[in-house]
């Protein structure tokens, strides 16, 4: 994998800030767009832009055909079934929102709800509202001391009254990789649907839903080089089918009466409005640029810059990292007892970008005991020189705060 030649596709990584080259290190925040992402959404813009599938006029057409082509361009990348299982949203809280409000009116009370304390608040605050408007439970499989979730204890948690499991494929903080396949298993098992928040796990590595037998997978365009603004939830038709919209108006219907309506076949009976053409064309092109590059190099990729960012910040003094031994391109961590918001401060004036705060994690962070952290996070564009700027960075940051650590 040609590094140096990847780094040229993204303009944005050629500039100072503060003085300093940049050294982007928050792609789990969001991820850098390459040349051929910016020039197929420029293109779309100067030369197809149309509303789509109402109109008969070429532009109309042409727009049509490449908002299509992206779902489809999904659909592979995923290995979904049909592009009826590809529903395009404005992001993984879009997609996880919808299974809440729409699957989860079937709850009742003294059904269960299961997730973990690791999830991003994206996949936590649906679940306590559907809890909430329908008498349901939420329960928490409890997380090891490193950050992990055990088979057992999964077992120990999903019971028969479950039905529905929500669980990240990677942590936002603490760079887990949670066995989904197995936790689908074994919510099947139970009678239970699973979905998988796939907002850090579909840029990083191979998605097949199929092998995963996942029944809902929710991630983000803008995590793995496109727009923001642009998702994906895939459903599995049978549960997609049987769910309601929760968006109404144009685009989603087929007939409308002055009391009653009736619904478009999937997907779009869940695309209410004009729906986000150039963002899907941008993620179309972002797939193309991943596939060309291959999931299994990147991933594998990023593999090495995370055992190299932990052996390196591992020699600083004073410095804790969160989160297992094997993990997913990124480190959460904290300097002694300096504020990760002056932390970040520090390594912004050396033009080092990280995240600092509780990364939408907050029950996280009080099972972390802490109230907040900073976090670096790699991605196909990073180097082993951006990790030793890093290290470097954070060294000038305990001289500076020393006398608090």
């Amino acid at each position: 994998m040609d590094v140096k030649a990847i780094r040229e596709q993204f303009p944005i990584l050629d500039q100072e800030v503060n003085g300093h080259p940049l050294v982007y290190l928050d792609s789990s925040a969001t991820s850098q767009k390459p040349l051929a992402v910016i020039n197929a959404v420029d293109d779309y813009y100067r030369q197809h832009n149309s509303n789509v599938h109402r109109g008969v006029h070429t532009l109309g057409s042409r727009a049509t055909d490449l908002y299509e082509g992206a779902r489809e361009k999904v659909r592979r990348f995923i290995n979904a079934d049909s592009t009826a299982e590809v529903i395009f949203n404005r992001g993984t809280t879009t997609g996880i929102n919808t299974v809440a409000q729409s699957y989860g009116r079937n709850l009742t009370a003294g059904d269960e709800i299961v997730i973990t304390p690791m999830e991003h608040h994206s996949n936590i605050i649906p679940w306590q509202q559907a809890a909430k408007a329908t008498g349901a439970t939420l329960k928490y499989i409890p997380l090891q001391a490193d950050g992990t979730v055990t088979l057992e204890d999964v077992r120990n948690t999903i019971t028969a009254n479950t039905k529905i499991v929500a669980i990240t494929h990677v942590s936002n903080v603490l760079g887990t990789v949670n066995p989904v396949k197995e936790i689908a298993q074994i919510a099947h098992e139970n009678g239970a649907v699973i979905l998988v928040d796939g907002a850090q796990g579909a840029p990083h590595m191979n998605v097949d839903v199929k092998d995963l037998d996942c029944d809902f997978y929710a991630f983000s365009g803008h995590k793995m080089c496109a727009p923001t603004g642009i998702g994906v939830l895939y459903g599995k038709k049978q549960y997609l089918n049987e769910m309601e919209p929760v968006e109404f108006g144009g685009e989603m219907i087929d007939f409308v009466n002055l009391y009653d309506s009736t619904w478009k076949e999937l997907p779009w009976k869940f695309e209410g409005g004009t729906p986000i053409i150039a963002g899907a064309i941008g993620l179309g092109a972002a797939i193309d640029f991943l596939n060309e590059i291959g999931m299994d190099n990147i991933l594998n990729h990023e593999k090495v810059l995370a055992e190299y960012a932990m052996e390196k910040m591992r020699t600083i003094d004073g410095l804790t990292i969160f989160g297992p031994e094997s993990r997913a391109a990124l480190v959460t961590f904290n300097l002694g007892d300096v504020h990760p918001h002056d932390t970040a401060t520090v390594l912004d004036a050396e033009g080092i970008a990280v995240r600092a705060g509780h990364h939408c994690a907050q029950p996280l962070m009080r099972w972390l005991d802490v109230t907040a952290t900073a976090r670096a996070s790699f991605y196909l564009y990073n180097t082993k020189e951006d990790i030793d700027h890093l290290v470097d960075g954070l060294l000038k940051t305990k001289e500076y705060f020393g006398d608090v650590l």
